[in-house]
């Protein structure tokens, strides 16, 4: 999206500086950031509360995760073209009233149906806050060093407030209930509805094409039945239905890219992947997310409903990881100053698979420390990549055209993380299913558990059986992701072998 101030509204140019009141600013723009991001994470740790309380069957269950991350990944870009036209930082505020009426309405949800309508309400108030504070931040920010900081701050916010979510939910699901992790988006809006009329002064892009309203019909037409087609398989198995609605999907996007090229104010600026460098650095933003977004949704249900720890032990087990990523997001710029941004980036790549593969020594028996080591290496190998991924997009197009590049990024790691949770979370539940040979399963481990508690010997039996079958799930879901970013990383230190990204030291805000 353009970055162009309205000249009504501009702002005196800044100096070689930046002073102190956008950094505050650029703190309170975290604060959507953060948890546009932590929602997606935050119902890992609840998610065998919220089965319990509402009995959301297999597909239902997957919805109430990710309606949310689909909706907004397919949103991200016509928000911030809706921000162009009539104000970023209005728009913003106006998302996070949505959001935050949203996530009342989702706390007190009585059923799984009323809980998946509010997931998708703060899906359109969170696509409305991203694009946004990302926009806002290019404006603020007109020295080039100051502007590569604060979105490698924005960034670090996104990546750390997805591994801290499943944290947080823990400790407050130790005592309260379920629907508390939804109330606590109330106070933090609070503050942003509070601060940002004072610290982040509104702007509005100048002349803009108009909507690509086809094209919004038509992406949203292209992912939802697509994403329903790969649930409903890994639920209920193929028929002839649900594989027509996948090719109908699978059709959309390809009419989409079609209407993409031929008009002159598309949703998605499709020349941008004509630079590999870029497209690389999508795919890791795309990948990475799929790959964390469905471990850590799958690991909770793990430690909780395999290994038997309470919510709030399974929040500590998460907490090294969570540390790994925002440290190392934080540290990745002098970890590539010293090494050099292909290996860097290759490196974190590699890292996060060696991390996914350790979880293939996980069993319904083996030791916590398994998990943590796998969590770790892997966390680290996340927080570098995700850091470094808006650096490489930024620097590998045109300042003028800044602003499509970031809208491109942000819409991959929305729509990473939410097919992390489709399809590695619907492969996961085909393997659990199919691993039943004739047992009594029902749709998901919680509701299988559930039901053979009481039942004597057989309900042991059928317990045992359960957990080995969703820790073959697990595997199946990690090996894939495994396998995605070993591909990925050979192909990485390929595309980049030849590129000198240029990159600066940063400038710590005061």
């Amino acid at each position: 999206m353009s970055t162009q101030v309205d000249p009504s509204q501009q702002c005196p140019p800044q100096s070689a500086g930046t002073d102190h009141r956008a950094w505050w600013g650029l703190a309170v723009l975290t604060l959507p950031v953060l948890l546009v991001s932590m929602d997606f994470s935050v119902l890992y740790l609840a998610t065998p509360a919220i089965t319990e309380a509402l009995a959301p069957s297999a597909a239902q269950q997957l919805w109430i995760v990710d309606i949310y991350g689909f909706l907004i990944a397919g949103l991200l870009i016509t928000m911030g073209n809706l921000g162009d036209r009539i104000g970023r930082r209005r728009v913003l505020l106006a998302g996070a009233a949505l959001f935050g009426i949203a996530s009342v309405i989702a706390a007190f949800a009585p059923t799984a149906g009323v809980l998946i309508a509010a997931r998708a309400l703060m899906g359109v108030g969170g696509a409305t806050l991203m694009p946004s504070s990302l926009s806002l931040i290019a404006n603020m920010f007109t020295n080039p060093r100051d502007r590569g900081r604060a979105i490698g701050v924005w960034t670090s916010a996104f990546a750390g407030g997805s591994a801290l979510g499943p944290v947080i939910g823990g400790f407050l699901l130790h005592d309260f209930w379920w629907g508390v992790v939804f109330l606590i988006n109330v106070p933090v809006l609070a503050i942003l509805f509070i601060l940002a009329p004072r610290l982040i002064p509104e702007y509005r892009a100048g002349a803009t094409g108009p909507f690509d309203v086809v094209g919004i019909g038509l992406s949203m037409l292209g992912i939802l039945p697509l994403v329903y087609a790969v649930k409903t398989i890994a639920a209920d198995g193929l028929d002839v239905p649900t594989a027509l609605m996948g090719v109908f999907g699978v059709g959309m996007l390809c009419v989409f890219v079609v209407h993409q090229r031929r008009i002159t104010s598309p949703l998605l600026d499709l020349t941008l992947f004509s630079n590999p460098q870029f497209t690389v650095a999508i795919l890791v933003a795309l990948t990475g997310m799929m790959s964390l977004g469905g471990m850590s949704y799958l690991t909770s249900i793990y430690l909780q409903s395999v290994m038997g720890h309470d919510v709030l032990a399974a929040a500590l087990a998460g907490l090294p990881m969570a540390v790994a990523v925002a440290v190392f997001s934080i540290g990745a710029t002098r970890i590539s100053a010293a090494l050099g941004t292909r290996v860097t980036f290759v490196g974190a790549v590699a890292l996060a698979a060696i991390g996914n593969a350790t979880l293939l020594l996980s069993s319904t028996t083996s030791p916590l420390w398994i998990y943590l080591a796998a969590t770790v290496i892997a966390g680290i190998g996340y927080g570098v990549q995700f850091s470094l991924v808006s650096d490489i997009v930024l620097g590998s197009v045109p300042v003028e055209r800044s602003g499509a590049a970031s809208g491109v990024s942000e819409t991959s790691f929305e729509l990473g993380t939410a097919l992390g949770l489709a399809l590695l979370g619907s492969l996961a539940t085909a393997v659990f299913r199919a691993g039943a040979n004739g047992t009594d399963f029902d749709d998901t481990l919680g509701a299988t558990l559930d039901h053979a508690e009481g039942a004597g010997a057989a309900g042991t039996a059928v317990a045992s059986a359960a957990r080995e079958a969703f820790v073959d799930g697990l595997h199946a879901a990690v090996a894939t992701s495994t396998i995605l970013l070993a591909v990925l990383a050979v192909v990485m230190a390929f595309v980049l072998r030849d590129t000198a990204v240029r990159r600066e030291e940063p400038i710590l805000p005061q």
